[in-house]
Parts: C-alpha cells; sequence; structure tokens
C-alpha cells in the first residue's frame, strides 16, 4: 500500500497526540482515539481543555474522534501516543503502552503498520510491544504486519517549536516499511525527516535528548546552592559566564513534567537491567529531585530570620503547574515544596491561573485558591514564571495590594531594581 492510501488512527489525546491528529487531518481523514470518552466529549464540542489546540483548528480539521475499539478496523497505519510516567519507586510504569498494543492487536490485519511515539528505554518496542501485538493479533511481526518508532518531540505550552517544525526521528524493522514511515510524516512535517538504522537508535536518541538536559539543570541547581552559602548572585554569575561563545545557558529550577524529570529513569532503568550503575544519570536526578526540598528549607530560613512565627502565617505560593505558561501538572516539582512546608507546620495557600482546579485537587488535594487570597500573604513564593505573575506581582506589591515581607523568587524572574522601592525580602535561587 502506498503511503497516500494510508489510513491513520492515533492512539492517545494527550499534550502528544492531539497536535499530530490535527495536522494530519489538515490533508486526510484521521481517526483519533482515546479510552477518555469524557475526553472525546470535549473534543467532539472543540474544546480542548489542555489549551494546545485552539477551537478554530478542531472544527476544520478532517477528524473522527472515537473512545470506541472496533472504530479501529478500517485503519492500517496505527501512531501510539500514550503516557509513559514512572511509578513511585521511580521505575517505568509502561501499563498504558501495553494497553494500547493490546487494543491495537485486537485489530490489526496484514499489511498494517505501528509506529510507537511514546518515550521508553532502548529496546522496549522489539521486546515488549511487539510481543503483544502478535499474541493479540495471531499475525508475526516482519511477515504480516510491521513495526516503526518515531520519538515524539512536542513541548507543551511551546507555540513556536511545533510537531510541524521540529524534525522528525524515524526508524523501522526494514527499509521498505522506514520508506512508508518517512514518507507519511513528510506529508505535514516541514522540519525535516532524520532516518535511523534501528528503532533502539531511535529509542535512545530520545531518552539522551532529556537526560542531556536533566543534567545540565542539575549542574547548575548545584551551582546556585553553592552560591548561596558563598553570598553570590547566581544570575550574575550565570550571564558572565554566557558571554563566552561555548557556555550553555542553562538555568536553575525546579524540573518536573512528563519528559525531562521521567526520561532519565527509563534510561537508568535499561542500564541496571544491562549491569550498569549509571551514576552521572542518577547523580543528577538526585540534585532535581531535592530542589523542592530546599526551595521550602531556604524559605523557613528566611521567616525566622525575618523574626516571623512559622505557625502564625501563611505562605503563598504561586503556580503549580510544572512550567510556565503550560496547564499540565504532571509530574510537577511545586507539591514538593508545599508538602514540605506542611511537614514544618506551615500554611501555605496556592494559586494557579492557568491549571485545572478539578485535576489539582484530585491529582494532589490541593485546593486552588484566588488571587485575592495573597493579598495579605506575608510569604510569597512564585514558584512558576506563568505571564500573569510577571505582569501582575511586581505592579501589585508596588501599588500596595499584595504587601508580602518576603518573596522566594524560585526563577529569577523578578526585576530587583524596579522592586528596590519597597522594604520587602527577596531570595533567588
Amino acid at each position: 500500500m502506498s503511503s497516500k492510501s494510508r489510513n491513520i488512527a492515533i492512539i492517545g489525546l494527550g499534550y502528544v497526540g492531539l497536535p499530530i491528529v490535527v495536522e494530519f487531518a489538515k490533508t486526510r481523514k484521521v481517526t483519533a482515539f482515546d479510552i477518555d470518552s469524557s475526553r472525546i466529549c470535549e473534543l467532539k464540542n472543540c474544546n480542548d481543555k489542555i489549551c494546545e489546540i485552539q477551537a478554530k483548528d478542531l472544527k476544520t480539521a478532517n477528524l473522527h474522534f472515537t473512545s470506541n475499539p472496533s472504530e479501529l478496523e478500517h485503519a492500517d497505519f496505527y501512531i501510539v501516543t500514550v503516557p509513559t510516567p514512572v511509578n513511585k519507586a521511580k521505575q517505568p510504569d509502561l501499563n498504558c503502552l501495553i494497553k494500547a498494543s493490546e487494543l491495537i492487536g485486537k485489530n490489526l490485519k496484514k499489511q498494517n503498520i505501528v509506529v510507537y511515539e511514546s518515550t521508553v528505554y532502548p529496546g522496549a518496542t522489539e521486546e515488549i510491544c511487539i510481543p503483544i501485538l502478535e499474541q493479540f493479533s495471531n499475525l508475526k511481526h516482519e511477515a504480516d504486519f510491521f513495526v516503526g518508532y518515531s520519538p515524539e518531540r512536542i513541548n507543551p505550552g511551546d507555540k513556536e517549536h511545533t510537531f510541524k517544525n521540529t524534525c522528525k526521528i524515524v526508524a523501522a524493522q526494514n527499509p521498505c516499511t522506514l520508506s512508508i514511515i518517512s514518507d507519511i510524516y513528510s506529508s505535514v512535517v516541514t522540519g525535516g525527516i532524520h532516518e535511523v538504522s534501528s528503532i533502539k537508535v531511535a529509542e535512545a536518541a530520545k531518552a539522551i535528548e532529556n537526560t542531556q538536559r536533566d543534567i545540565n539543570i542539575a549542574l547548575v541547581n548545584e551551582l546556585a546552592i553553592i552560591f548561596q552559602k558563598l553570598n553570590i548572585d547566581t544570575s550574575e554569575v550565570l550571564a558572565a559566564a554566557c558571554t563566552k561563545w561555548n557556555f550553555l545557558p542553562f538555568k536553575p529550577g525546579l524540573v518536573g513534567g512528563h519528559c525531562v524529570g521521567v526520561d532519565p529513569y527509563y534510561l537508568a532503568y535499561k542500564a541496571h537491567a544491562i549491569g550498569i550503575n549509571p551514576d552521572v544519570i542518577l547523580s543528577g536526578r538526585r540534585v532535581n529531585d531535592e530542589m523542592g526540598k530546599y526551595i521550602a528549607e531556604q524559605t523557613t530560613k528566611k521567616i525566622i530570620e525575618l523574626g516571623l512565627h512559622t505557625k502564625e502565617i501563611t505562605v503563598a505560593i504561586l503556580g503549580l503547574t510544572f512550567k510556565e505558561n503550560c496547564r499540565d501538572i504532571r509530574n510537577t516539582k511545586v507539591i514538593d515544596i508545599i508538602e514540605e512546608l506542611n511537614s514544618r507546620g506551615i500554611k501555605n495557600i496556592v494559586h494557579d491561573p492557568i491549571a485545572d482546579a478539578e485535576k489539582t485537587k484530585s491529582e494532589y488535594g490541593v485546593n486552588l485558591c484566588s488571587w485575592e487570597d495573597i493579598s495579605s500573604a506575608k510569604v510569597v513564593v512564585l514558584a512558576v514564571a506563568h505571564k500573569f505573575y510577571l505582569n501582575h506581582v511586581a505592579k501589585n506589591i508596588l501599588n500596595k495590594t499584595l504587601r508580602p515581607r518576603l518573596i522566594i523568587d524560585v526563577k529569577s524572574v523578578l526585576d530587583l531594581k524596579v522592586l528596590k522601592q519597597s522594604d520587602l525580602i527577596i531570595w533567588q535561587l
């Protein structure tokens, strides 16, 4: 079958799947599947609650949304974009990937192609997914059906680096399948196609993209802790170092989310499985996983230095999502600050202008407060640099509607020159 005649079905309509679905649906009819019937209902009504796709794009896309597995029977080219998180023990949780493979296996026919985009450790597609496809389809891969891998590179909330304009890595088990996969993706991706020799190479490339970033952020986080002890401004040090052409401009901060805070554990898991101890990878993870606790400790220290009583004040935490200007609360490290303050008996309230209040409550047991509720807080932790806060915090401090004694500026985004008129203390990471 030619690439143009393929009927595409995409499994999983979250931050990764939905942008891909919409892009393909500009040129052909696409089946968009998710097991969450409420998600399907909202998308049919042209409402994307995670705010990645606009209503007008959903209205004009040639899409068939469904949560009914039987409606996948006409598909012959599957793209799998389900989440692959880690469990509480920091081990890979492949449950969604396994269920998706079972679902596809039940609908799989001869000459079908399945492409996995979900992040996994090198070898997982061939060791875990393909045997499931064979078991549930009673077909043999390479003889009856074919499998490829094309790691997702979606950056939630990023409107500049999109699925369409970002280079796509593609891999398959044979040249013919690779050619078809490349043709199908190149029909919508303008950022270029990069073919690699094996599925394992593509899986490994994805794993190290975020592992490299994680380690670099861990380095500057550790440097920030050192410079804090030395009473040196970390931001000024980094700005000075950046004047050299080959210095990498990473900044300290919380490292959460579904990619950078998770993918290194997948690579570490595979390393342990083959008898290698990934010291550098896990060292970076330990540093970044401890940053929420460190920020809470510094907040407590500053509260005491100001002569405030920890049992009598309320700390207002601004921002709960894992990154700025994005609604995604998965694996947010702001919760570590909240829990550490709670363990110290320090009352706190949490505000976020874009997080989903229901999901926040069900996932973390946190009730989001209104902006007006934080007006009397003596301590403010600016945890996430949403545009809303960049526009509101300094303005409200200067016009006295927000009058804290202490601000913990986690991302070092506040302009100290503007706030020098006030008598508050500002601590920056």
